[in-house]
Formats: structure tokens, sequence, C-alpha cells
């Protein structure tokens, strides 16, 4: 997605606040060798840090030209604590290219892409950064073209350019994952064309071979690449070819892949993005049908996952919908955000039912067709709502396998009760360990008939074991006896409802499971 919406006041404002969790340092030579499946259940929620690092003057980069503040530490901190473990930062290039044959890019702003990389990557959350608006025929000085005609030098850019980023961050550990490219076609939105889907698979295989011939944990970071337009059915169809992936570490399993799938979601986009006020209600709970688009709902949803899910997931080749969302029409139809918010609970749901993971589209813009989920200048939330129904529907526990007679309804959610609950628990842990560290993944349910409101778990981590980062809760202190607390989001525990926490923490040799687990007080079986 590139700049929707109106463009923000050009204003830089500068805010407090304290550091959400505890951070690590910006480079790690451990790697953690999370499967497909551990991986997307580990990335949790996702969110774009949209028009920032891709908006462009002229064709220059620069974070605020399209009106966005500068990103700050403490902004990445609300995200977070909104409860937020994944962010997509899309980045340009374009005029930060110096000419051939070394096509350099300017120092200053990969450091600055490093700075705000580790806003978020040091606070344990995943990152990806991808190649942006480069290859968009409608920014000035894009050069990423797949019809061009001088292919050979299009790519041989592309090469340097993507070697001078891995080299970059050729240290981080397994949280930070590349993207190849973007929204690349050729800008018309027919059926795909031939050579350009040619030089689209092309330009993956240069990017997956360029990054691990980098070497150090570029040998085995998962990488993500796109098909045509990142369009579910051109990407399943005919046309696409998955890179090889030859040239990665041999530490990674031999039947495991490192390779990720990036699809979009925008449908029904008279919903989802069209600027009109024409439909602004989505789903099976639409009260006016006049308001609901004719296409594009639940079961539409569900058979596009599907699609992924078969041609990929099952193959080991994890999803990521890097985007997905709608805008603000409650100039039209105040009851707007209800269904946005039902739309953004069913795509996050469905796509975990599927083995995907998802990215909130957000382009910082609050109000009239705007996508924002905060206030970029206060880093206050302003559609608690939609984020509600994202957490919602992250935070359960993952089926084994995706039923085969999808549901007709959409994800519902449970009120919670005036008083807090005192019903008994059951709680699962998932550790994957490696060299010196470890991720630890809980899930906590209630078993009990009376809803929890507001919880701590109280758990014994191994000797040796001293937590460094972590998710969907707060943790102190860091070793022996540790207190997990609720992020406010999944307080409530409905009757057989669950949440999941994790950390990341470093050892000693010692990668045991935690132990003695107590939910309020009770113990947990």
């Amino acid at each position: 997605m590139r700049k929707a919406g109106p463009a923000l006041l050009a204003a830089v404002l500068a805010f407090g606040g304290a550091a959400y969790g505890m951070t690590r340092p910006a480079s790690a030579d451990v790697v953690a060798q999370l499967s497909g499946p551990q991986l997307v259940a580990d990335m949790g929620a996702g969110w774009n840090l949209g028009n920032t690092l891709e908006a462009n003057n002229n064709g220059i980069p620069s974070e605020t030209a399209w009106g966005n503040p500068a990103v700050t530490q403490a902004f990445i901190d609300r995200v977070r604590a909104a409860g937020f473990k994944t962010i997509r930062i899309p980045v340009s290039y374009l005029g930060h290219i110096g000419s051939g044959p070394g096509y350099t890019v300017n120092a200053a702003w990969l450091t600055r892409i490093k700075e705000v990389v580790d806003y978020a990557y040091s606070r344990g959350l995943y990152v990806l950064i991808n190649m942006h608006g480069d290859g968009y025929k409608s920014v000035t000085g894009s050069w990423l073209i797949c019809d061009a005609a001088d292919q050979t030098t299009i790519k041989d850019k592309y090469q340097k350019v993507w070697q001078q980023i891995a080299s970059k961050f050729q240290t981080y550990n397994e949280h930070l994952i590349f993207e190849s490219m973007n929204e690349n076609f050729d800008g018309q939105y027919g059926n795909p064309t031939q050579p350009c889907y040619s030089n689209i698979n092309a330009y993956n295989q240069i990017f997956v071979d360029t990054v691990r011939r980098t070497g150090g944990t570029n040998a085995s970071r998962w990488l993500l690449v796109p098909g045509w337009n990142t369009n579910i059915d051109h990407t399943v169809g005919s046309g696409f070819v998955l890179p090889t992936d030859q040239n990665r570490s041999s530490s990674v399993p031999a039947n495991e892949q490192r390779i990720m799938i990036s699809v979009h979601y925008y449908d029904p986009w008279d919903f989802a993005g069209q600027e009109d006020g024409t439909i602004t209600q989505w789903g099976a709970g639409a009260t006016d049908p006049a308001k609901k688009s004719v296409w594009g709902q639940e079961d539409f949803l569900d058979g596009q996952m599907k699609k992924v899910y078969d041609k990929f997931v099952t193959r080991g080749y994890p999803v990521f919908v890097g985007e997905y969302g709608s805008i603000d029409k409650t100039t039209y139809d105040s009851t707007n955000n209800r269904y946005r918010a039902d739309y953004a609970r069913a795509v996050v749901a469905t796509a975990k039912k599927y083995g995907a993971a998802t990215a909130y589209w957000d382009n910082g813009w609050n109000g009239q067709h705007g996508f924002a989920l905060f206030d970029r200048s206060t880093g206050a939330v302003t559609q608690p709502g939609i984020i509600n129904a994202i957490m919602s529907a992250v935070g359960g526990s993952q089926p084994s396998s995706p039923p085969t007679s999808p549901p007709t309804t959409p994800p519902t959610t449970t009120s919670p009760p005036a008083n807090p609950g005192t019903g008994t628990c059951r709680v699962a842990s998932t550790v994957s360990a490696w060299n010196t560290g470890l991720t630890t993944i809980i899930t906590i349910t209630n078993t009990g008939t009376t809803a929890v409101n507001g919880w701590t778990l109280g758990f014994t981590l191994a000797a040796g074991q001293t937590i460094v980062s972590g998710w969907s809760a707060g943790y102190s202190p860091a070793s022996g006896a540790v207190t997990a607390t609720d992020a406010g989001y999944n307080g409530v525990l409905a009757p057989g409802g669950s949440t999941t926490i994790g950390y990341q923490a470093n050892h000693t040799g010692n990668a045991a499971a935690p132990t003695g687990f107590r939910l309020n007080g009770a113990t947990c079986s």
C-alpha cells in the first residue's frame, strides 16, 4: 500500500513515556531455529509503520515527507504496549541510491533505518524491513520496474542495494526478517503479463541469493517474498516461482524452510479502501444490506486464506498477510468502526486458522479515509475497538489443523463480568532453545465457570535462566520466581477462554520449561 488518505500536518512532537519491558543488545549472534508454525505463533499481532520510511519528496525518501512525525522510541513502546509483537517497516531507497556501478546507499539513510529498526528490535519485537516504493511507476525516481527495458542494469542495482542492507544487519537475530519488495507488478490491475512476472521471480531469487551470501545470521534468517502485486490469486496460481534456497546455513534442518510468502488482503475494496460512503458495513453483523458489499464476506475470506494454506503452508512455507485493514468512513456512517473491527477480527482469526501471520496497515492518518490506530504525535490509541478485535483474534490457541467446514459467522468475543472471577486454570508451555538462548510460549486457559478479570501468573524459571524480553505481559523479576502481569487487552479470561504470552531468556545450559504455575495465586494444572 502506498500513501492513502489526506496528509498529516507536518509536525514533529516529542513525547515522553517509560520503556515497556526489558531490552537486549541490538546485535545478537544466536539464532532460534523456529519452524514455520512456531514463527507464525511467535509473531502474534502485527502492525505497519506506514507512510514513514517509504515516504518521499520528489524521489528522495524522508520519513516526514508525507506528514507523519519522526519515529521515536517512546512511540514504538506505545505500539508494543498495545499488544503488537511484530512491526513491518516499509522502506524506500530511490534517490538515496548512488550511481552505478557501486549503487552506494546513502550512509545516513541506512543509519536512520537501523535506528528505527532498533526501536522495535531492542524491545524483543519482530521487525520486517523491505524495499517498498522503488517499484511503483507512480513514484518519482522508481526503478525496480518489471517491464522496463534494461533489466540487466535493474537486477545489478537491486543486488547491490540488498547486499548493503543485508550486510548492515548481518548480526541481528531471527527477530529481523527481510522482505524482497512490496506490491511489484506492471501497474495494470489485470492478469499478470510475461516477461514481467518472470522478472519479479528473478528479483526474488537475486534477493534470496544475495542475503544468504552475506553470511552470519543472514544465512539462516527468514526471508519474505511476494508474488504478483501480493495478490493471493496471482500468487497461488500460475506464474509465481518459489526461489531456491541453496545458500542457506547447514544449521537449518533439511526438512524445514526459511522462506515466507507475502500477500496482502483488502477485499472487498469497496468496503476496505474505496473513498466514498456507499459501502460502510461488512460481515454477518451488517444491519443495512444497501451498505454491505455483494461479495468479499466471511466465506470469501476463508476461501482466500485456504488457498495460501493449501499452496504454501502445507509445504512448510509460512504466509504473512503483510497488509490488511479498512479506512475510516464514520463521516458517512457512524457505525462504521464496528464493522472495521469485525473485519480486522475476521482477517486475523481466519489467517491464524490457516497458519498465517498478519500486520495491520496503519498510514498514520486519523479521520476520514484514514487507516490509523494511533496518534503518531502523542502515542494515544485512537481505535481501541479495532485493536481489541485484533488482539482477541490472535490471542487464542491455534488449532492443529484448519477445520474442513469453515464457520459461517465471524468470531465473537465474550463481554467481561463486573467483578473478577476465581475459576481454576490450565497452563501449557513450549520451549524452543538454542545455544545460550530460548523462547518460551505460554498459553493460559481459564477452566473455571467464572470469568477472570485481571490476572497475574506466577512461575519459577530454571536455574541459570534470565528473561531478556517478553510480550503480552509484564515480567518481574527477570529470574527465579517470576510474576507475569496481564497487558490490559488480555486481562479478561472468560470461562474456557485463553491467552498466549511469551518471553525470551538467556540460559547457562539448562533450557528447562518453567514450573509451578499459579494464576492469581491458584495452582494451575
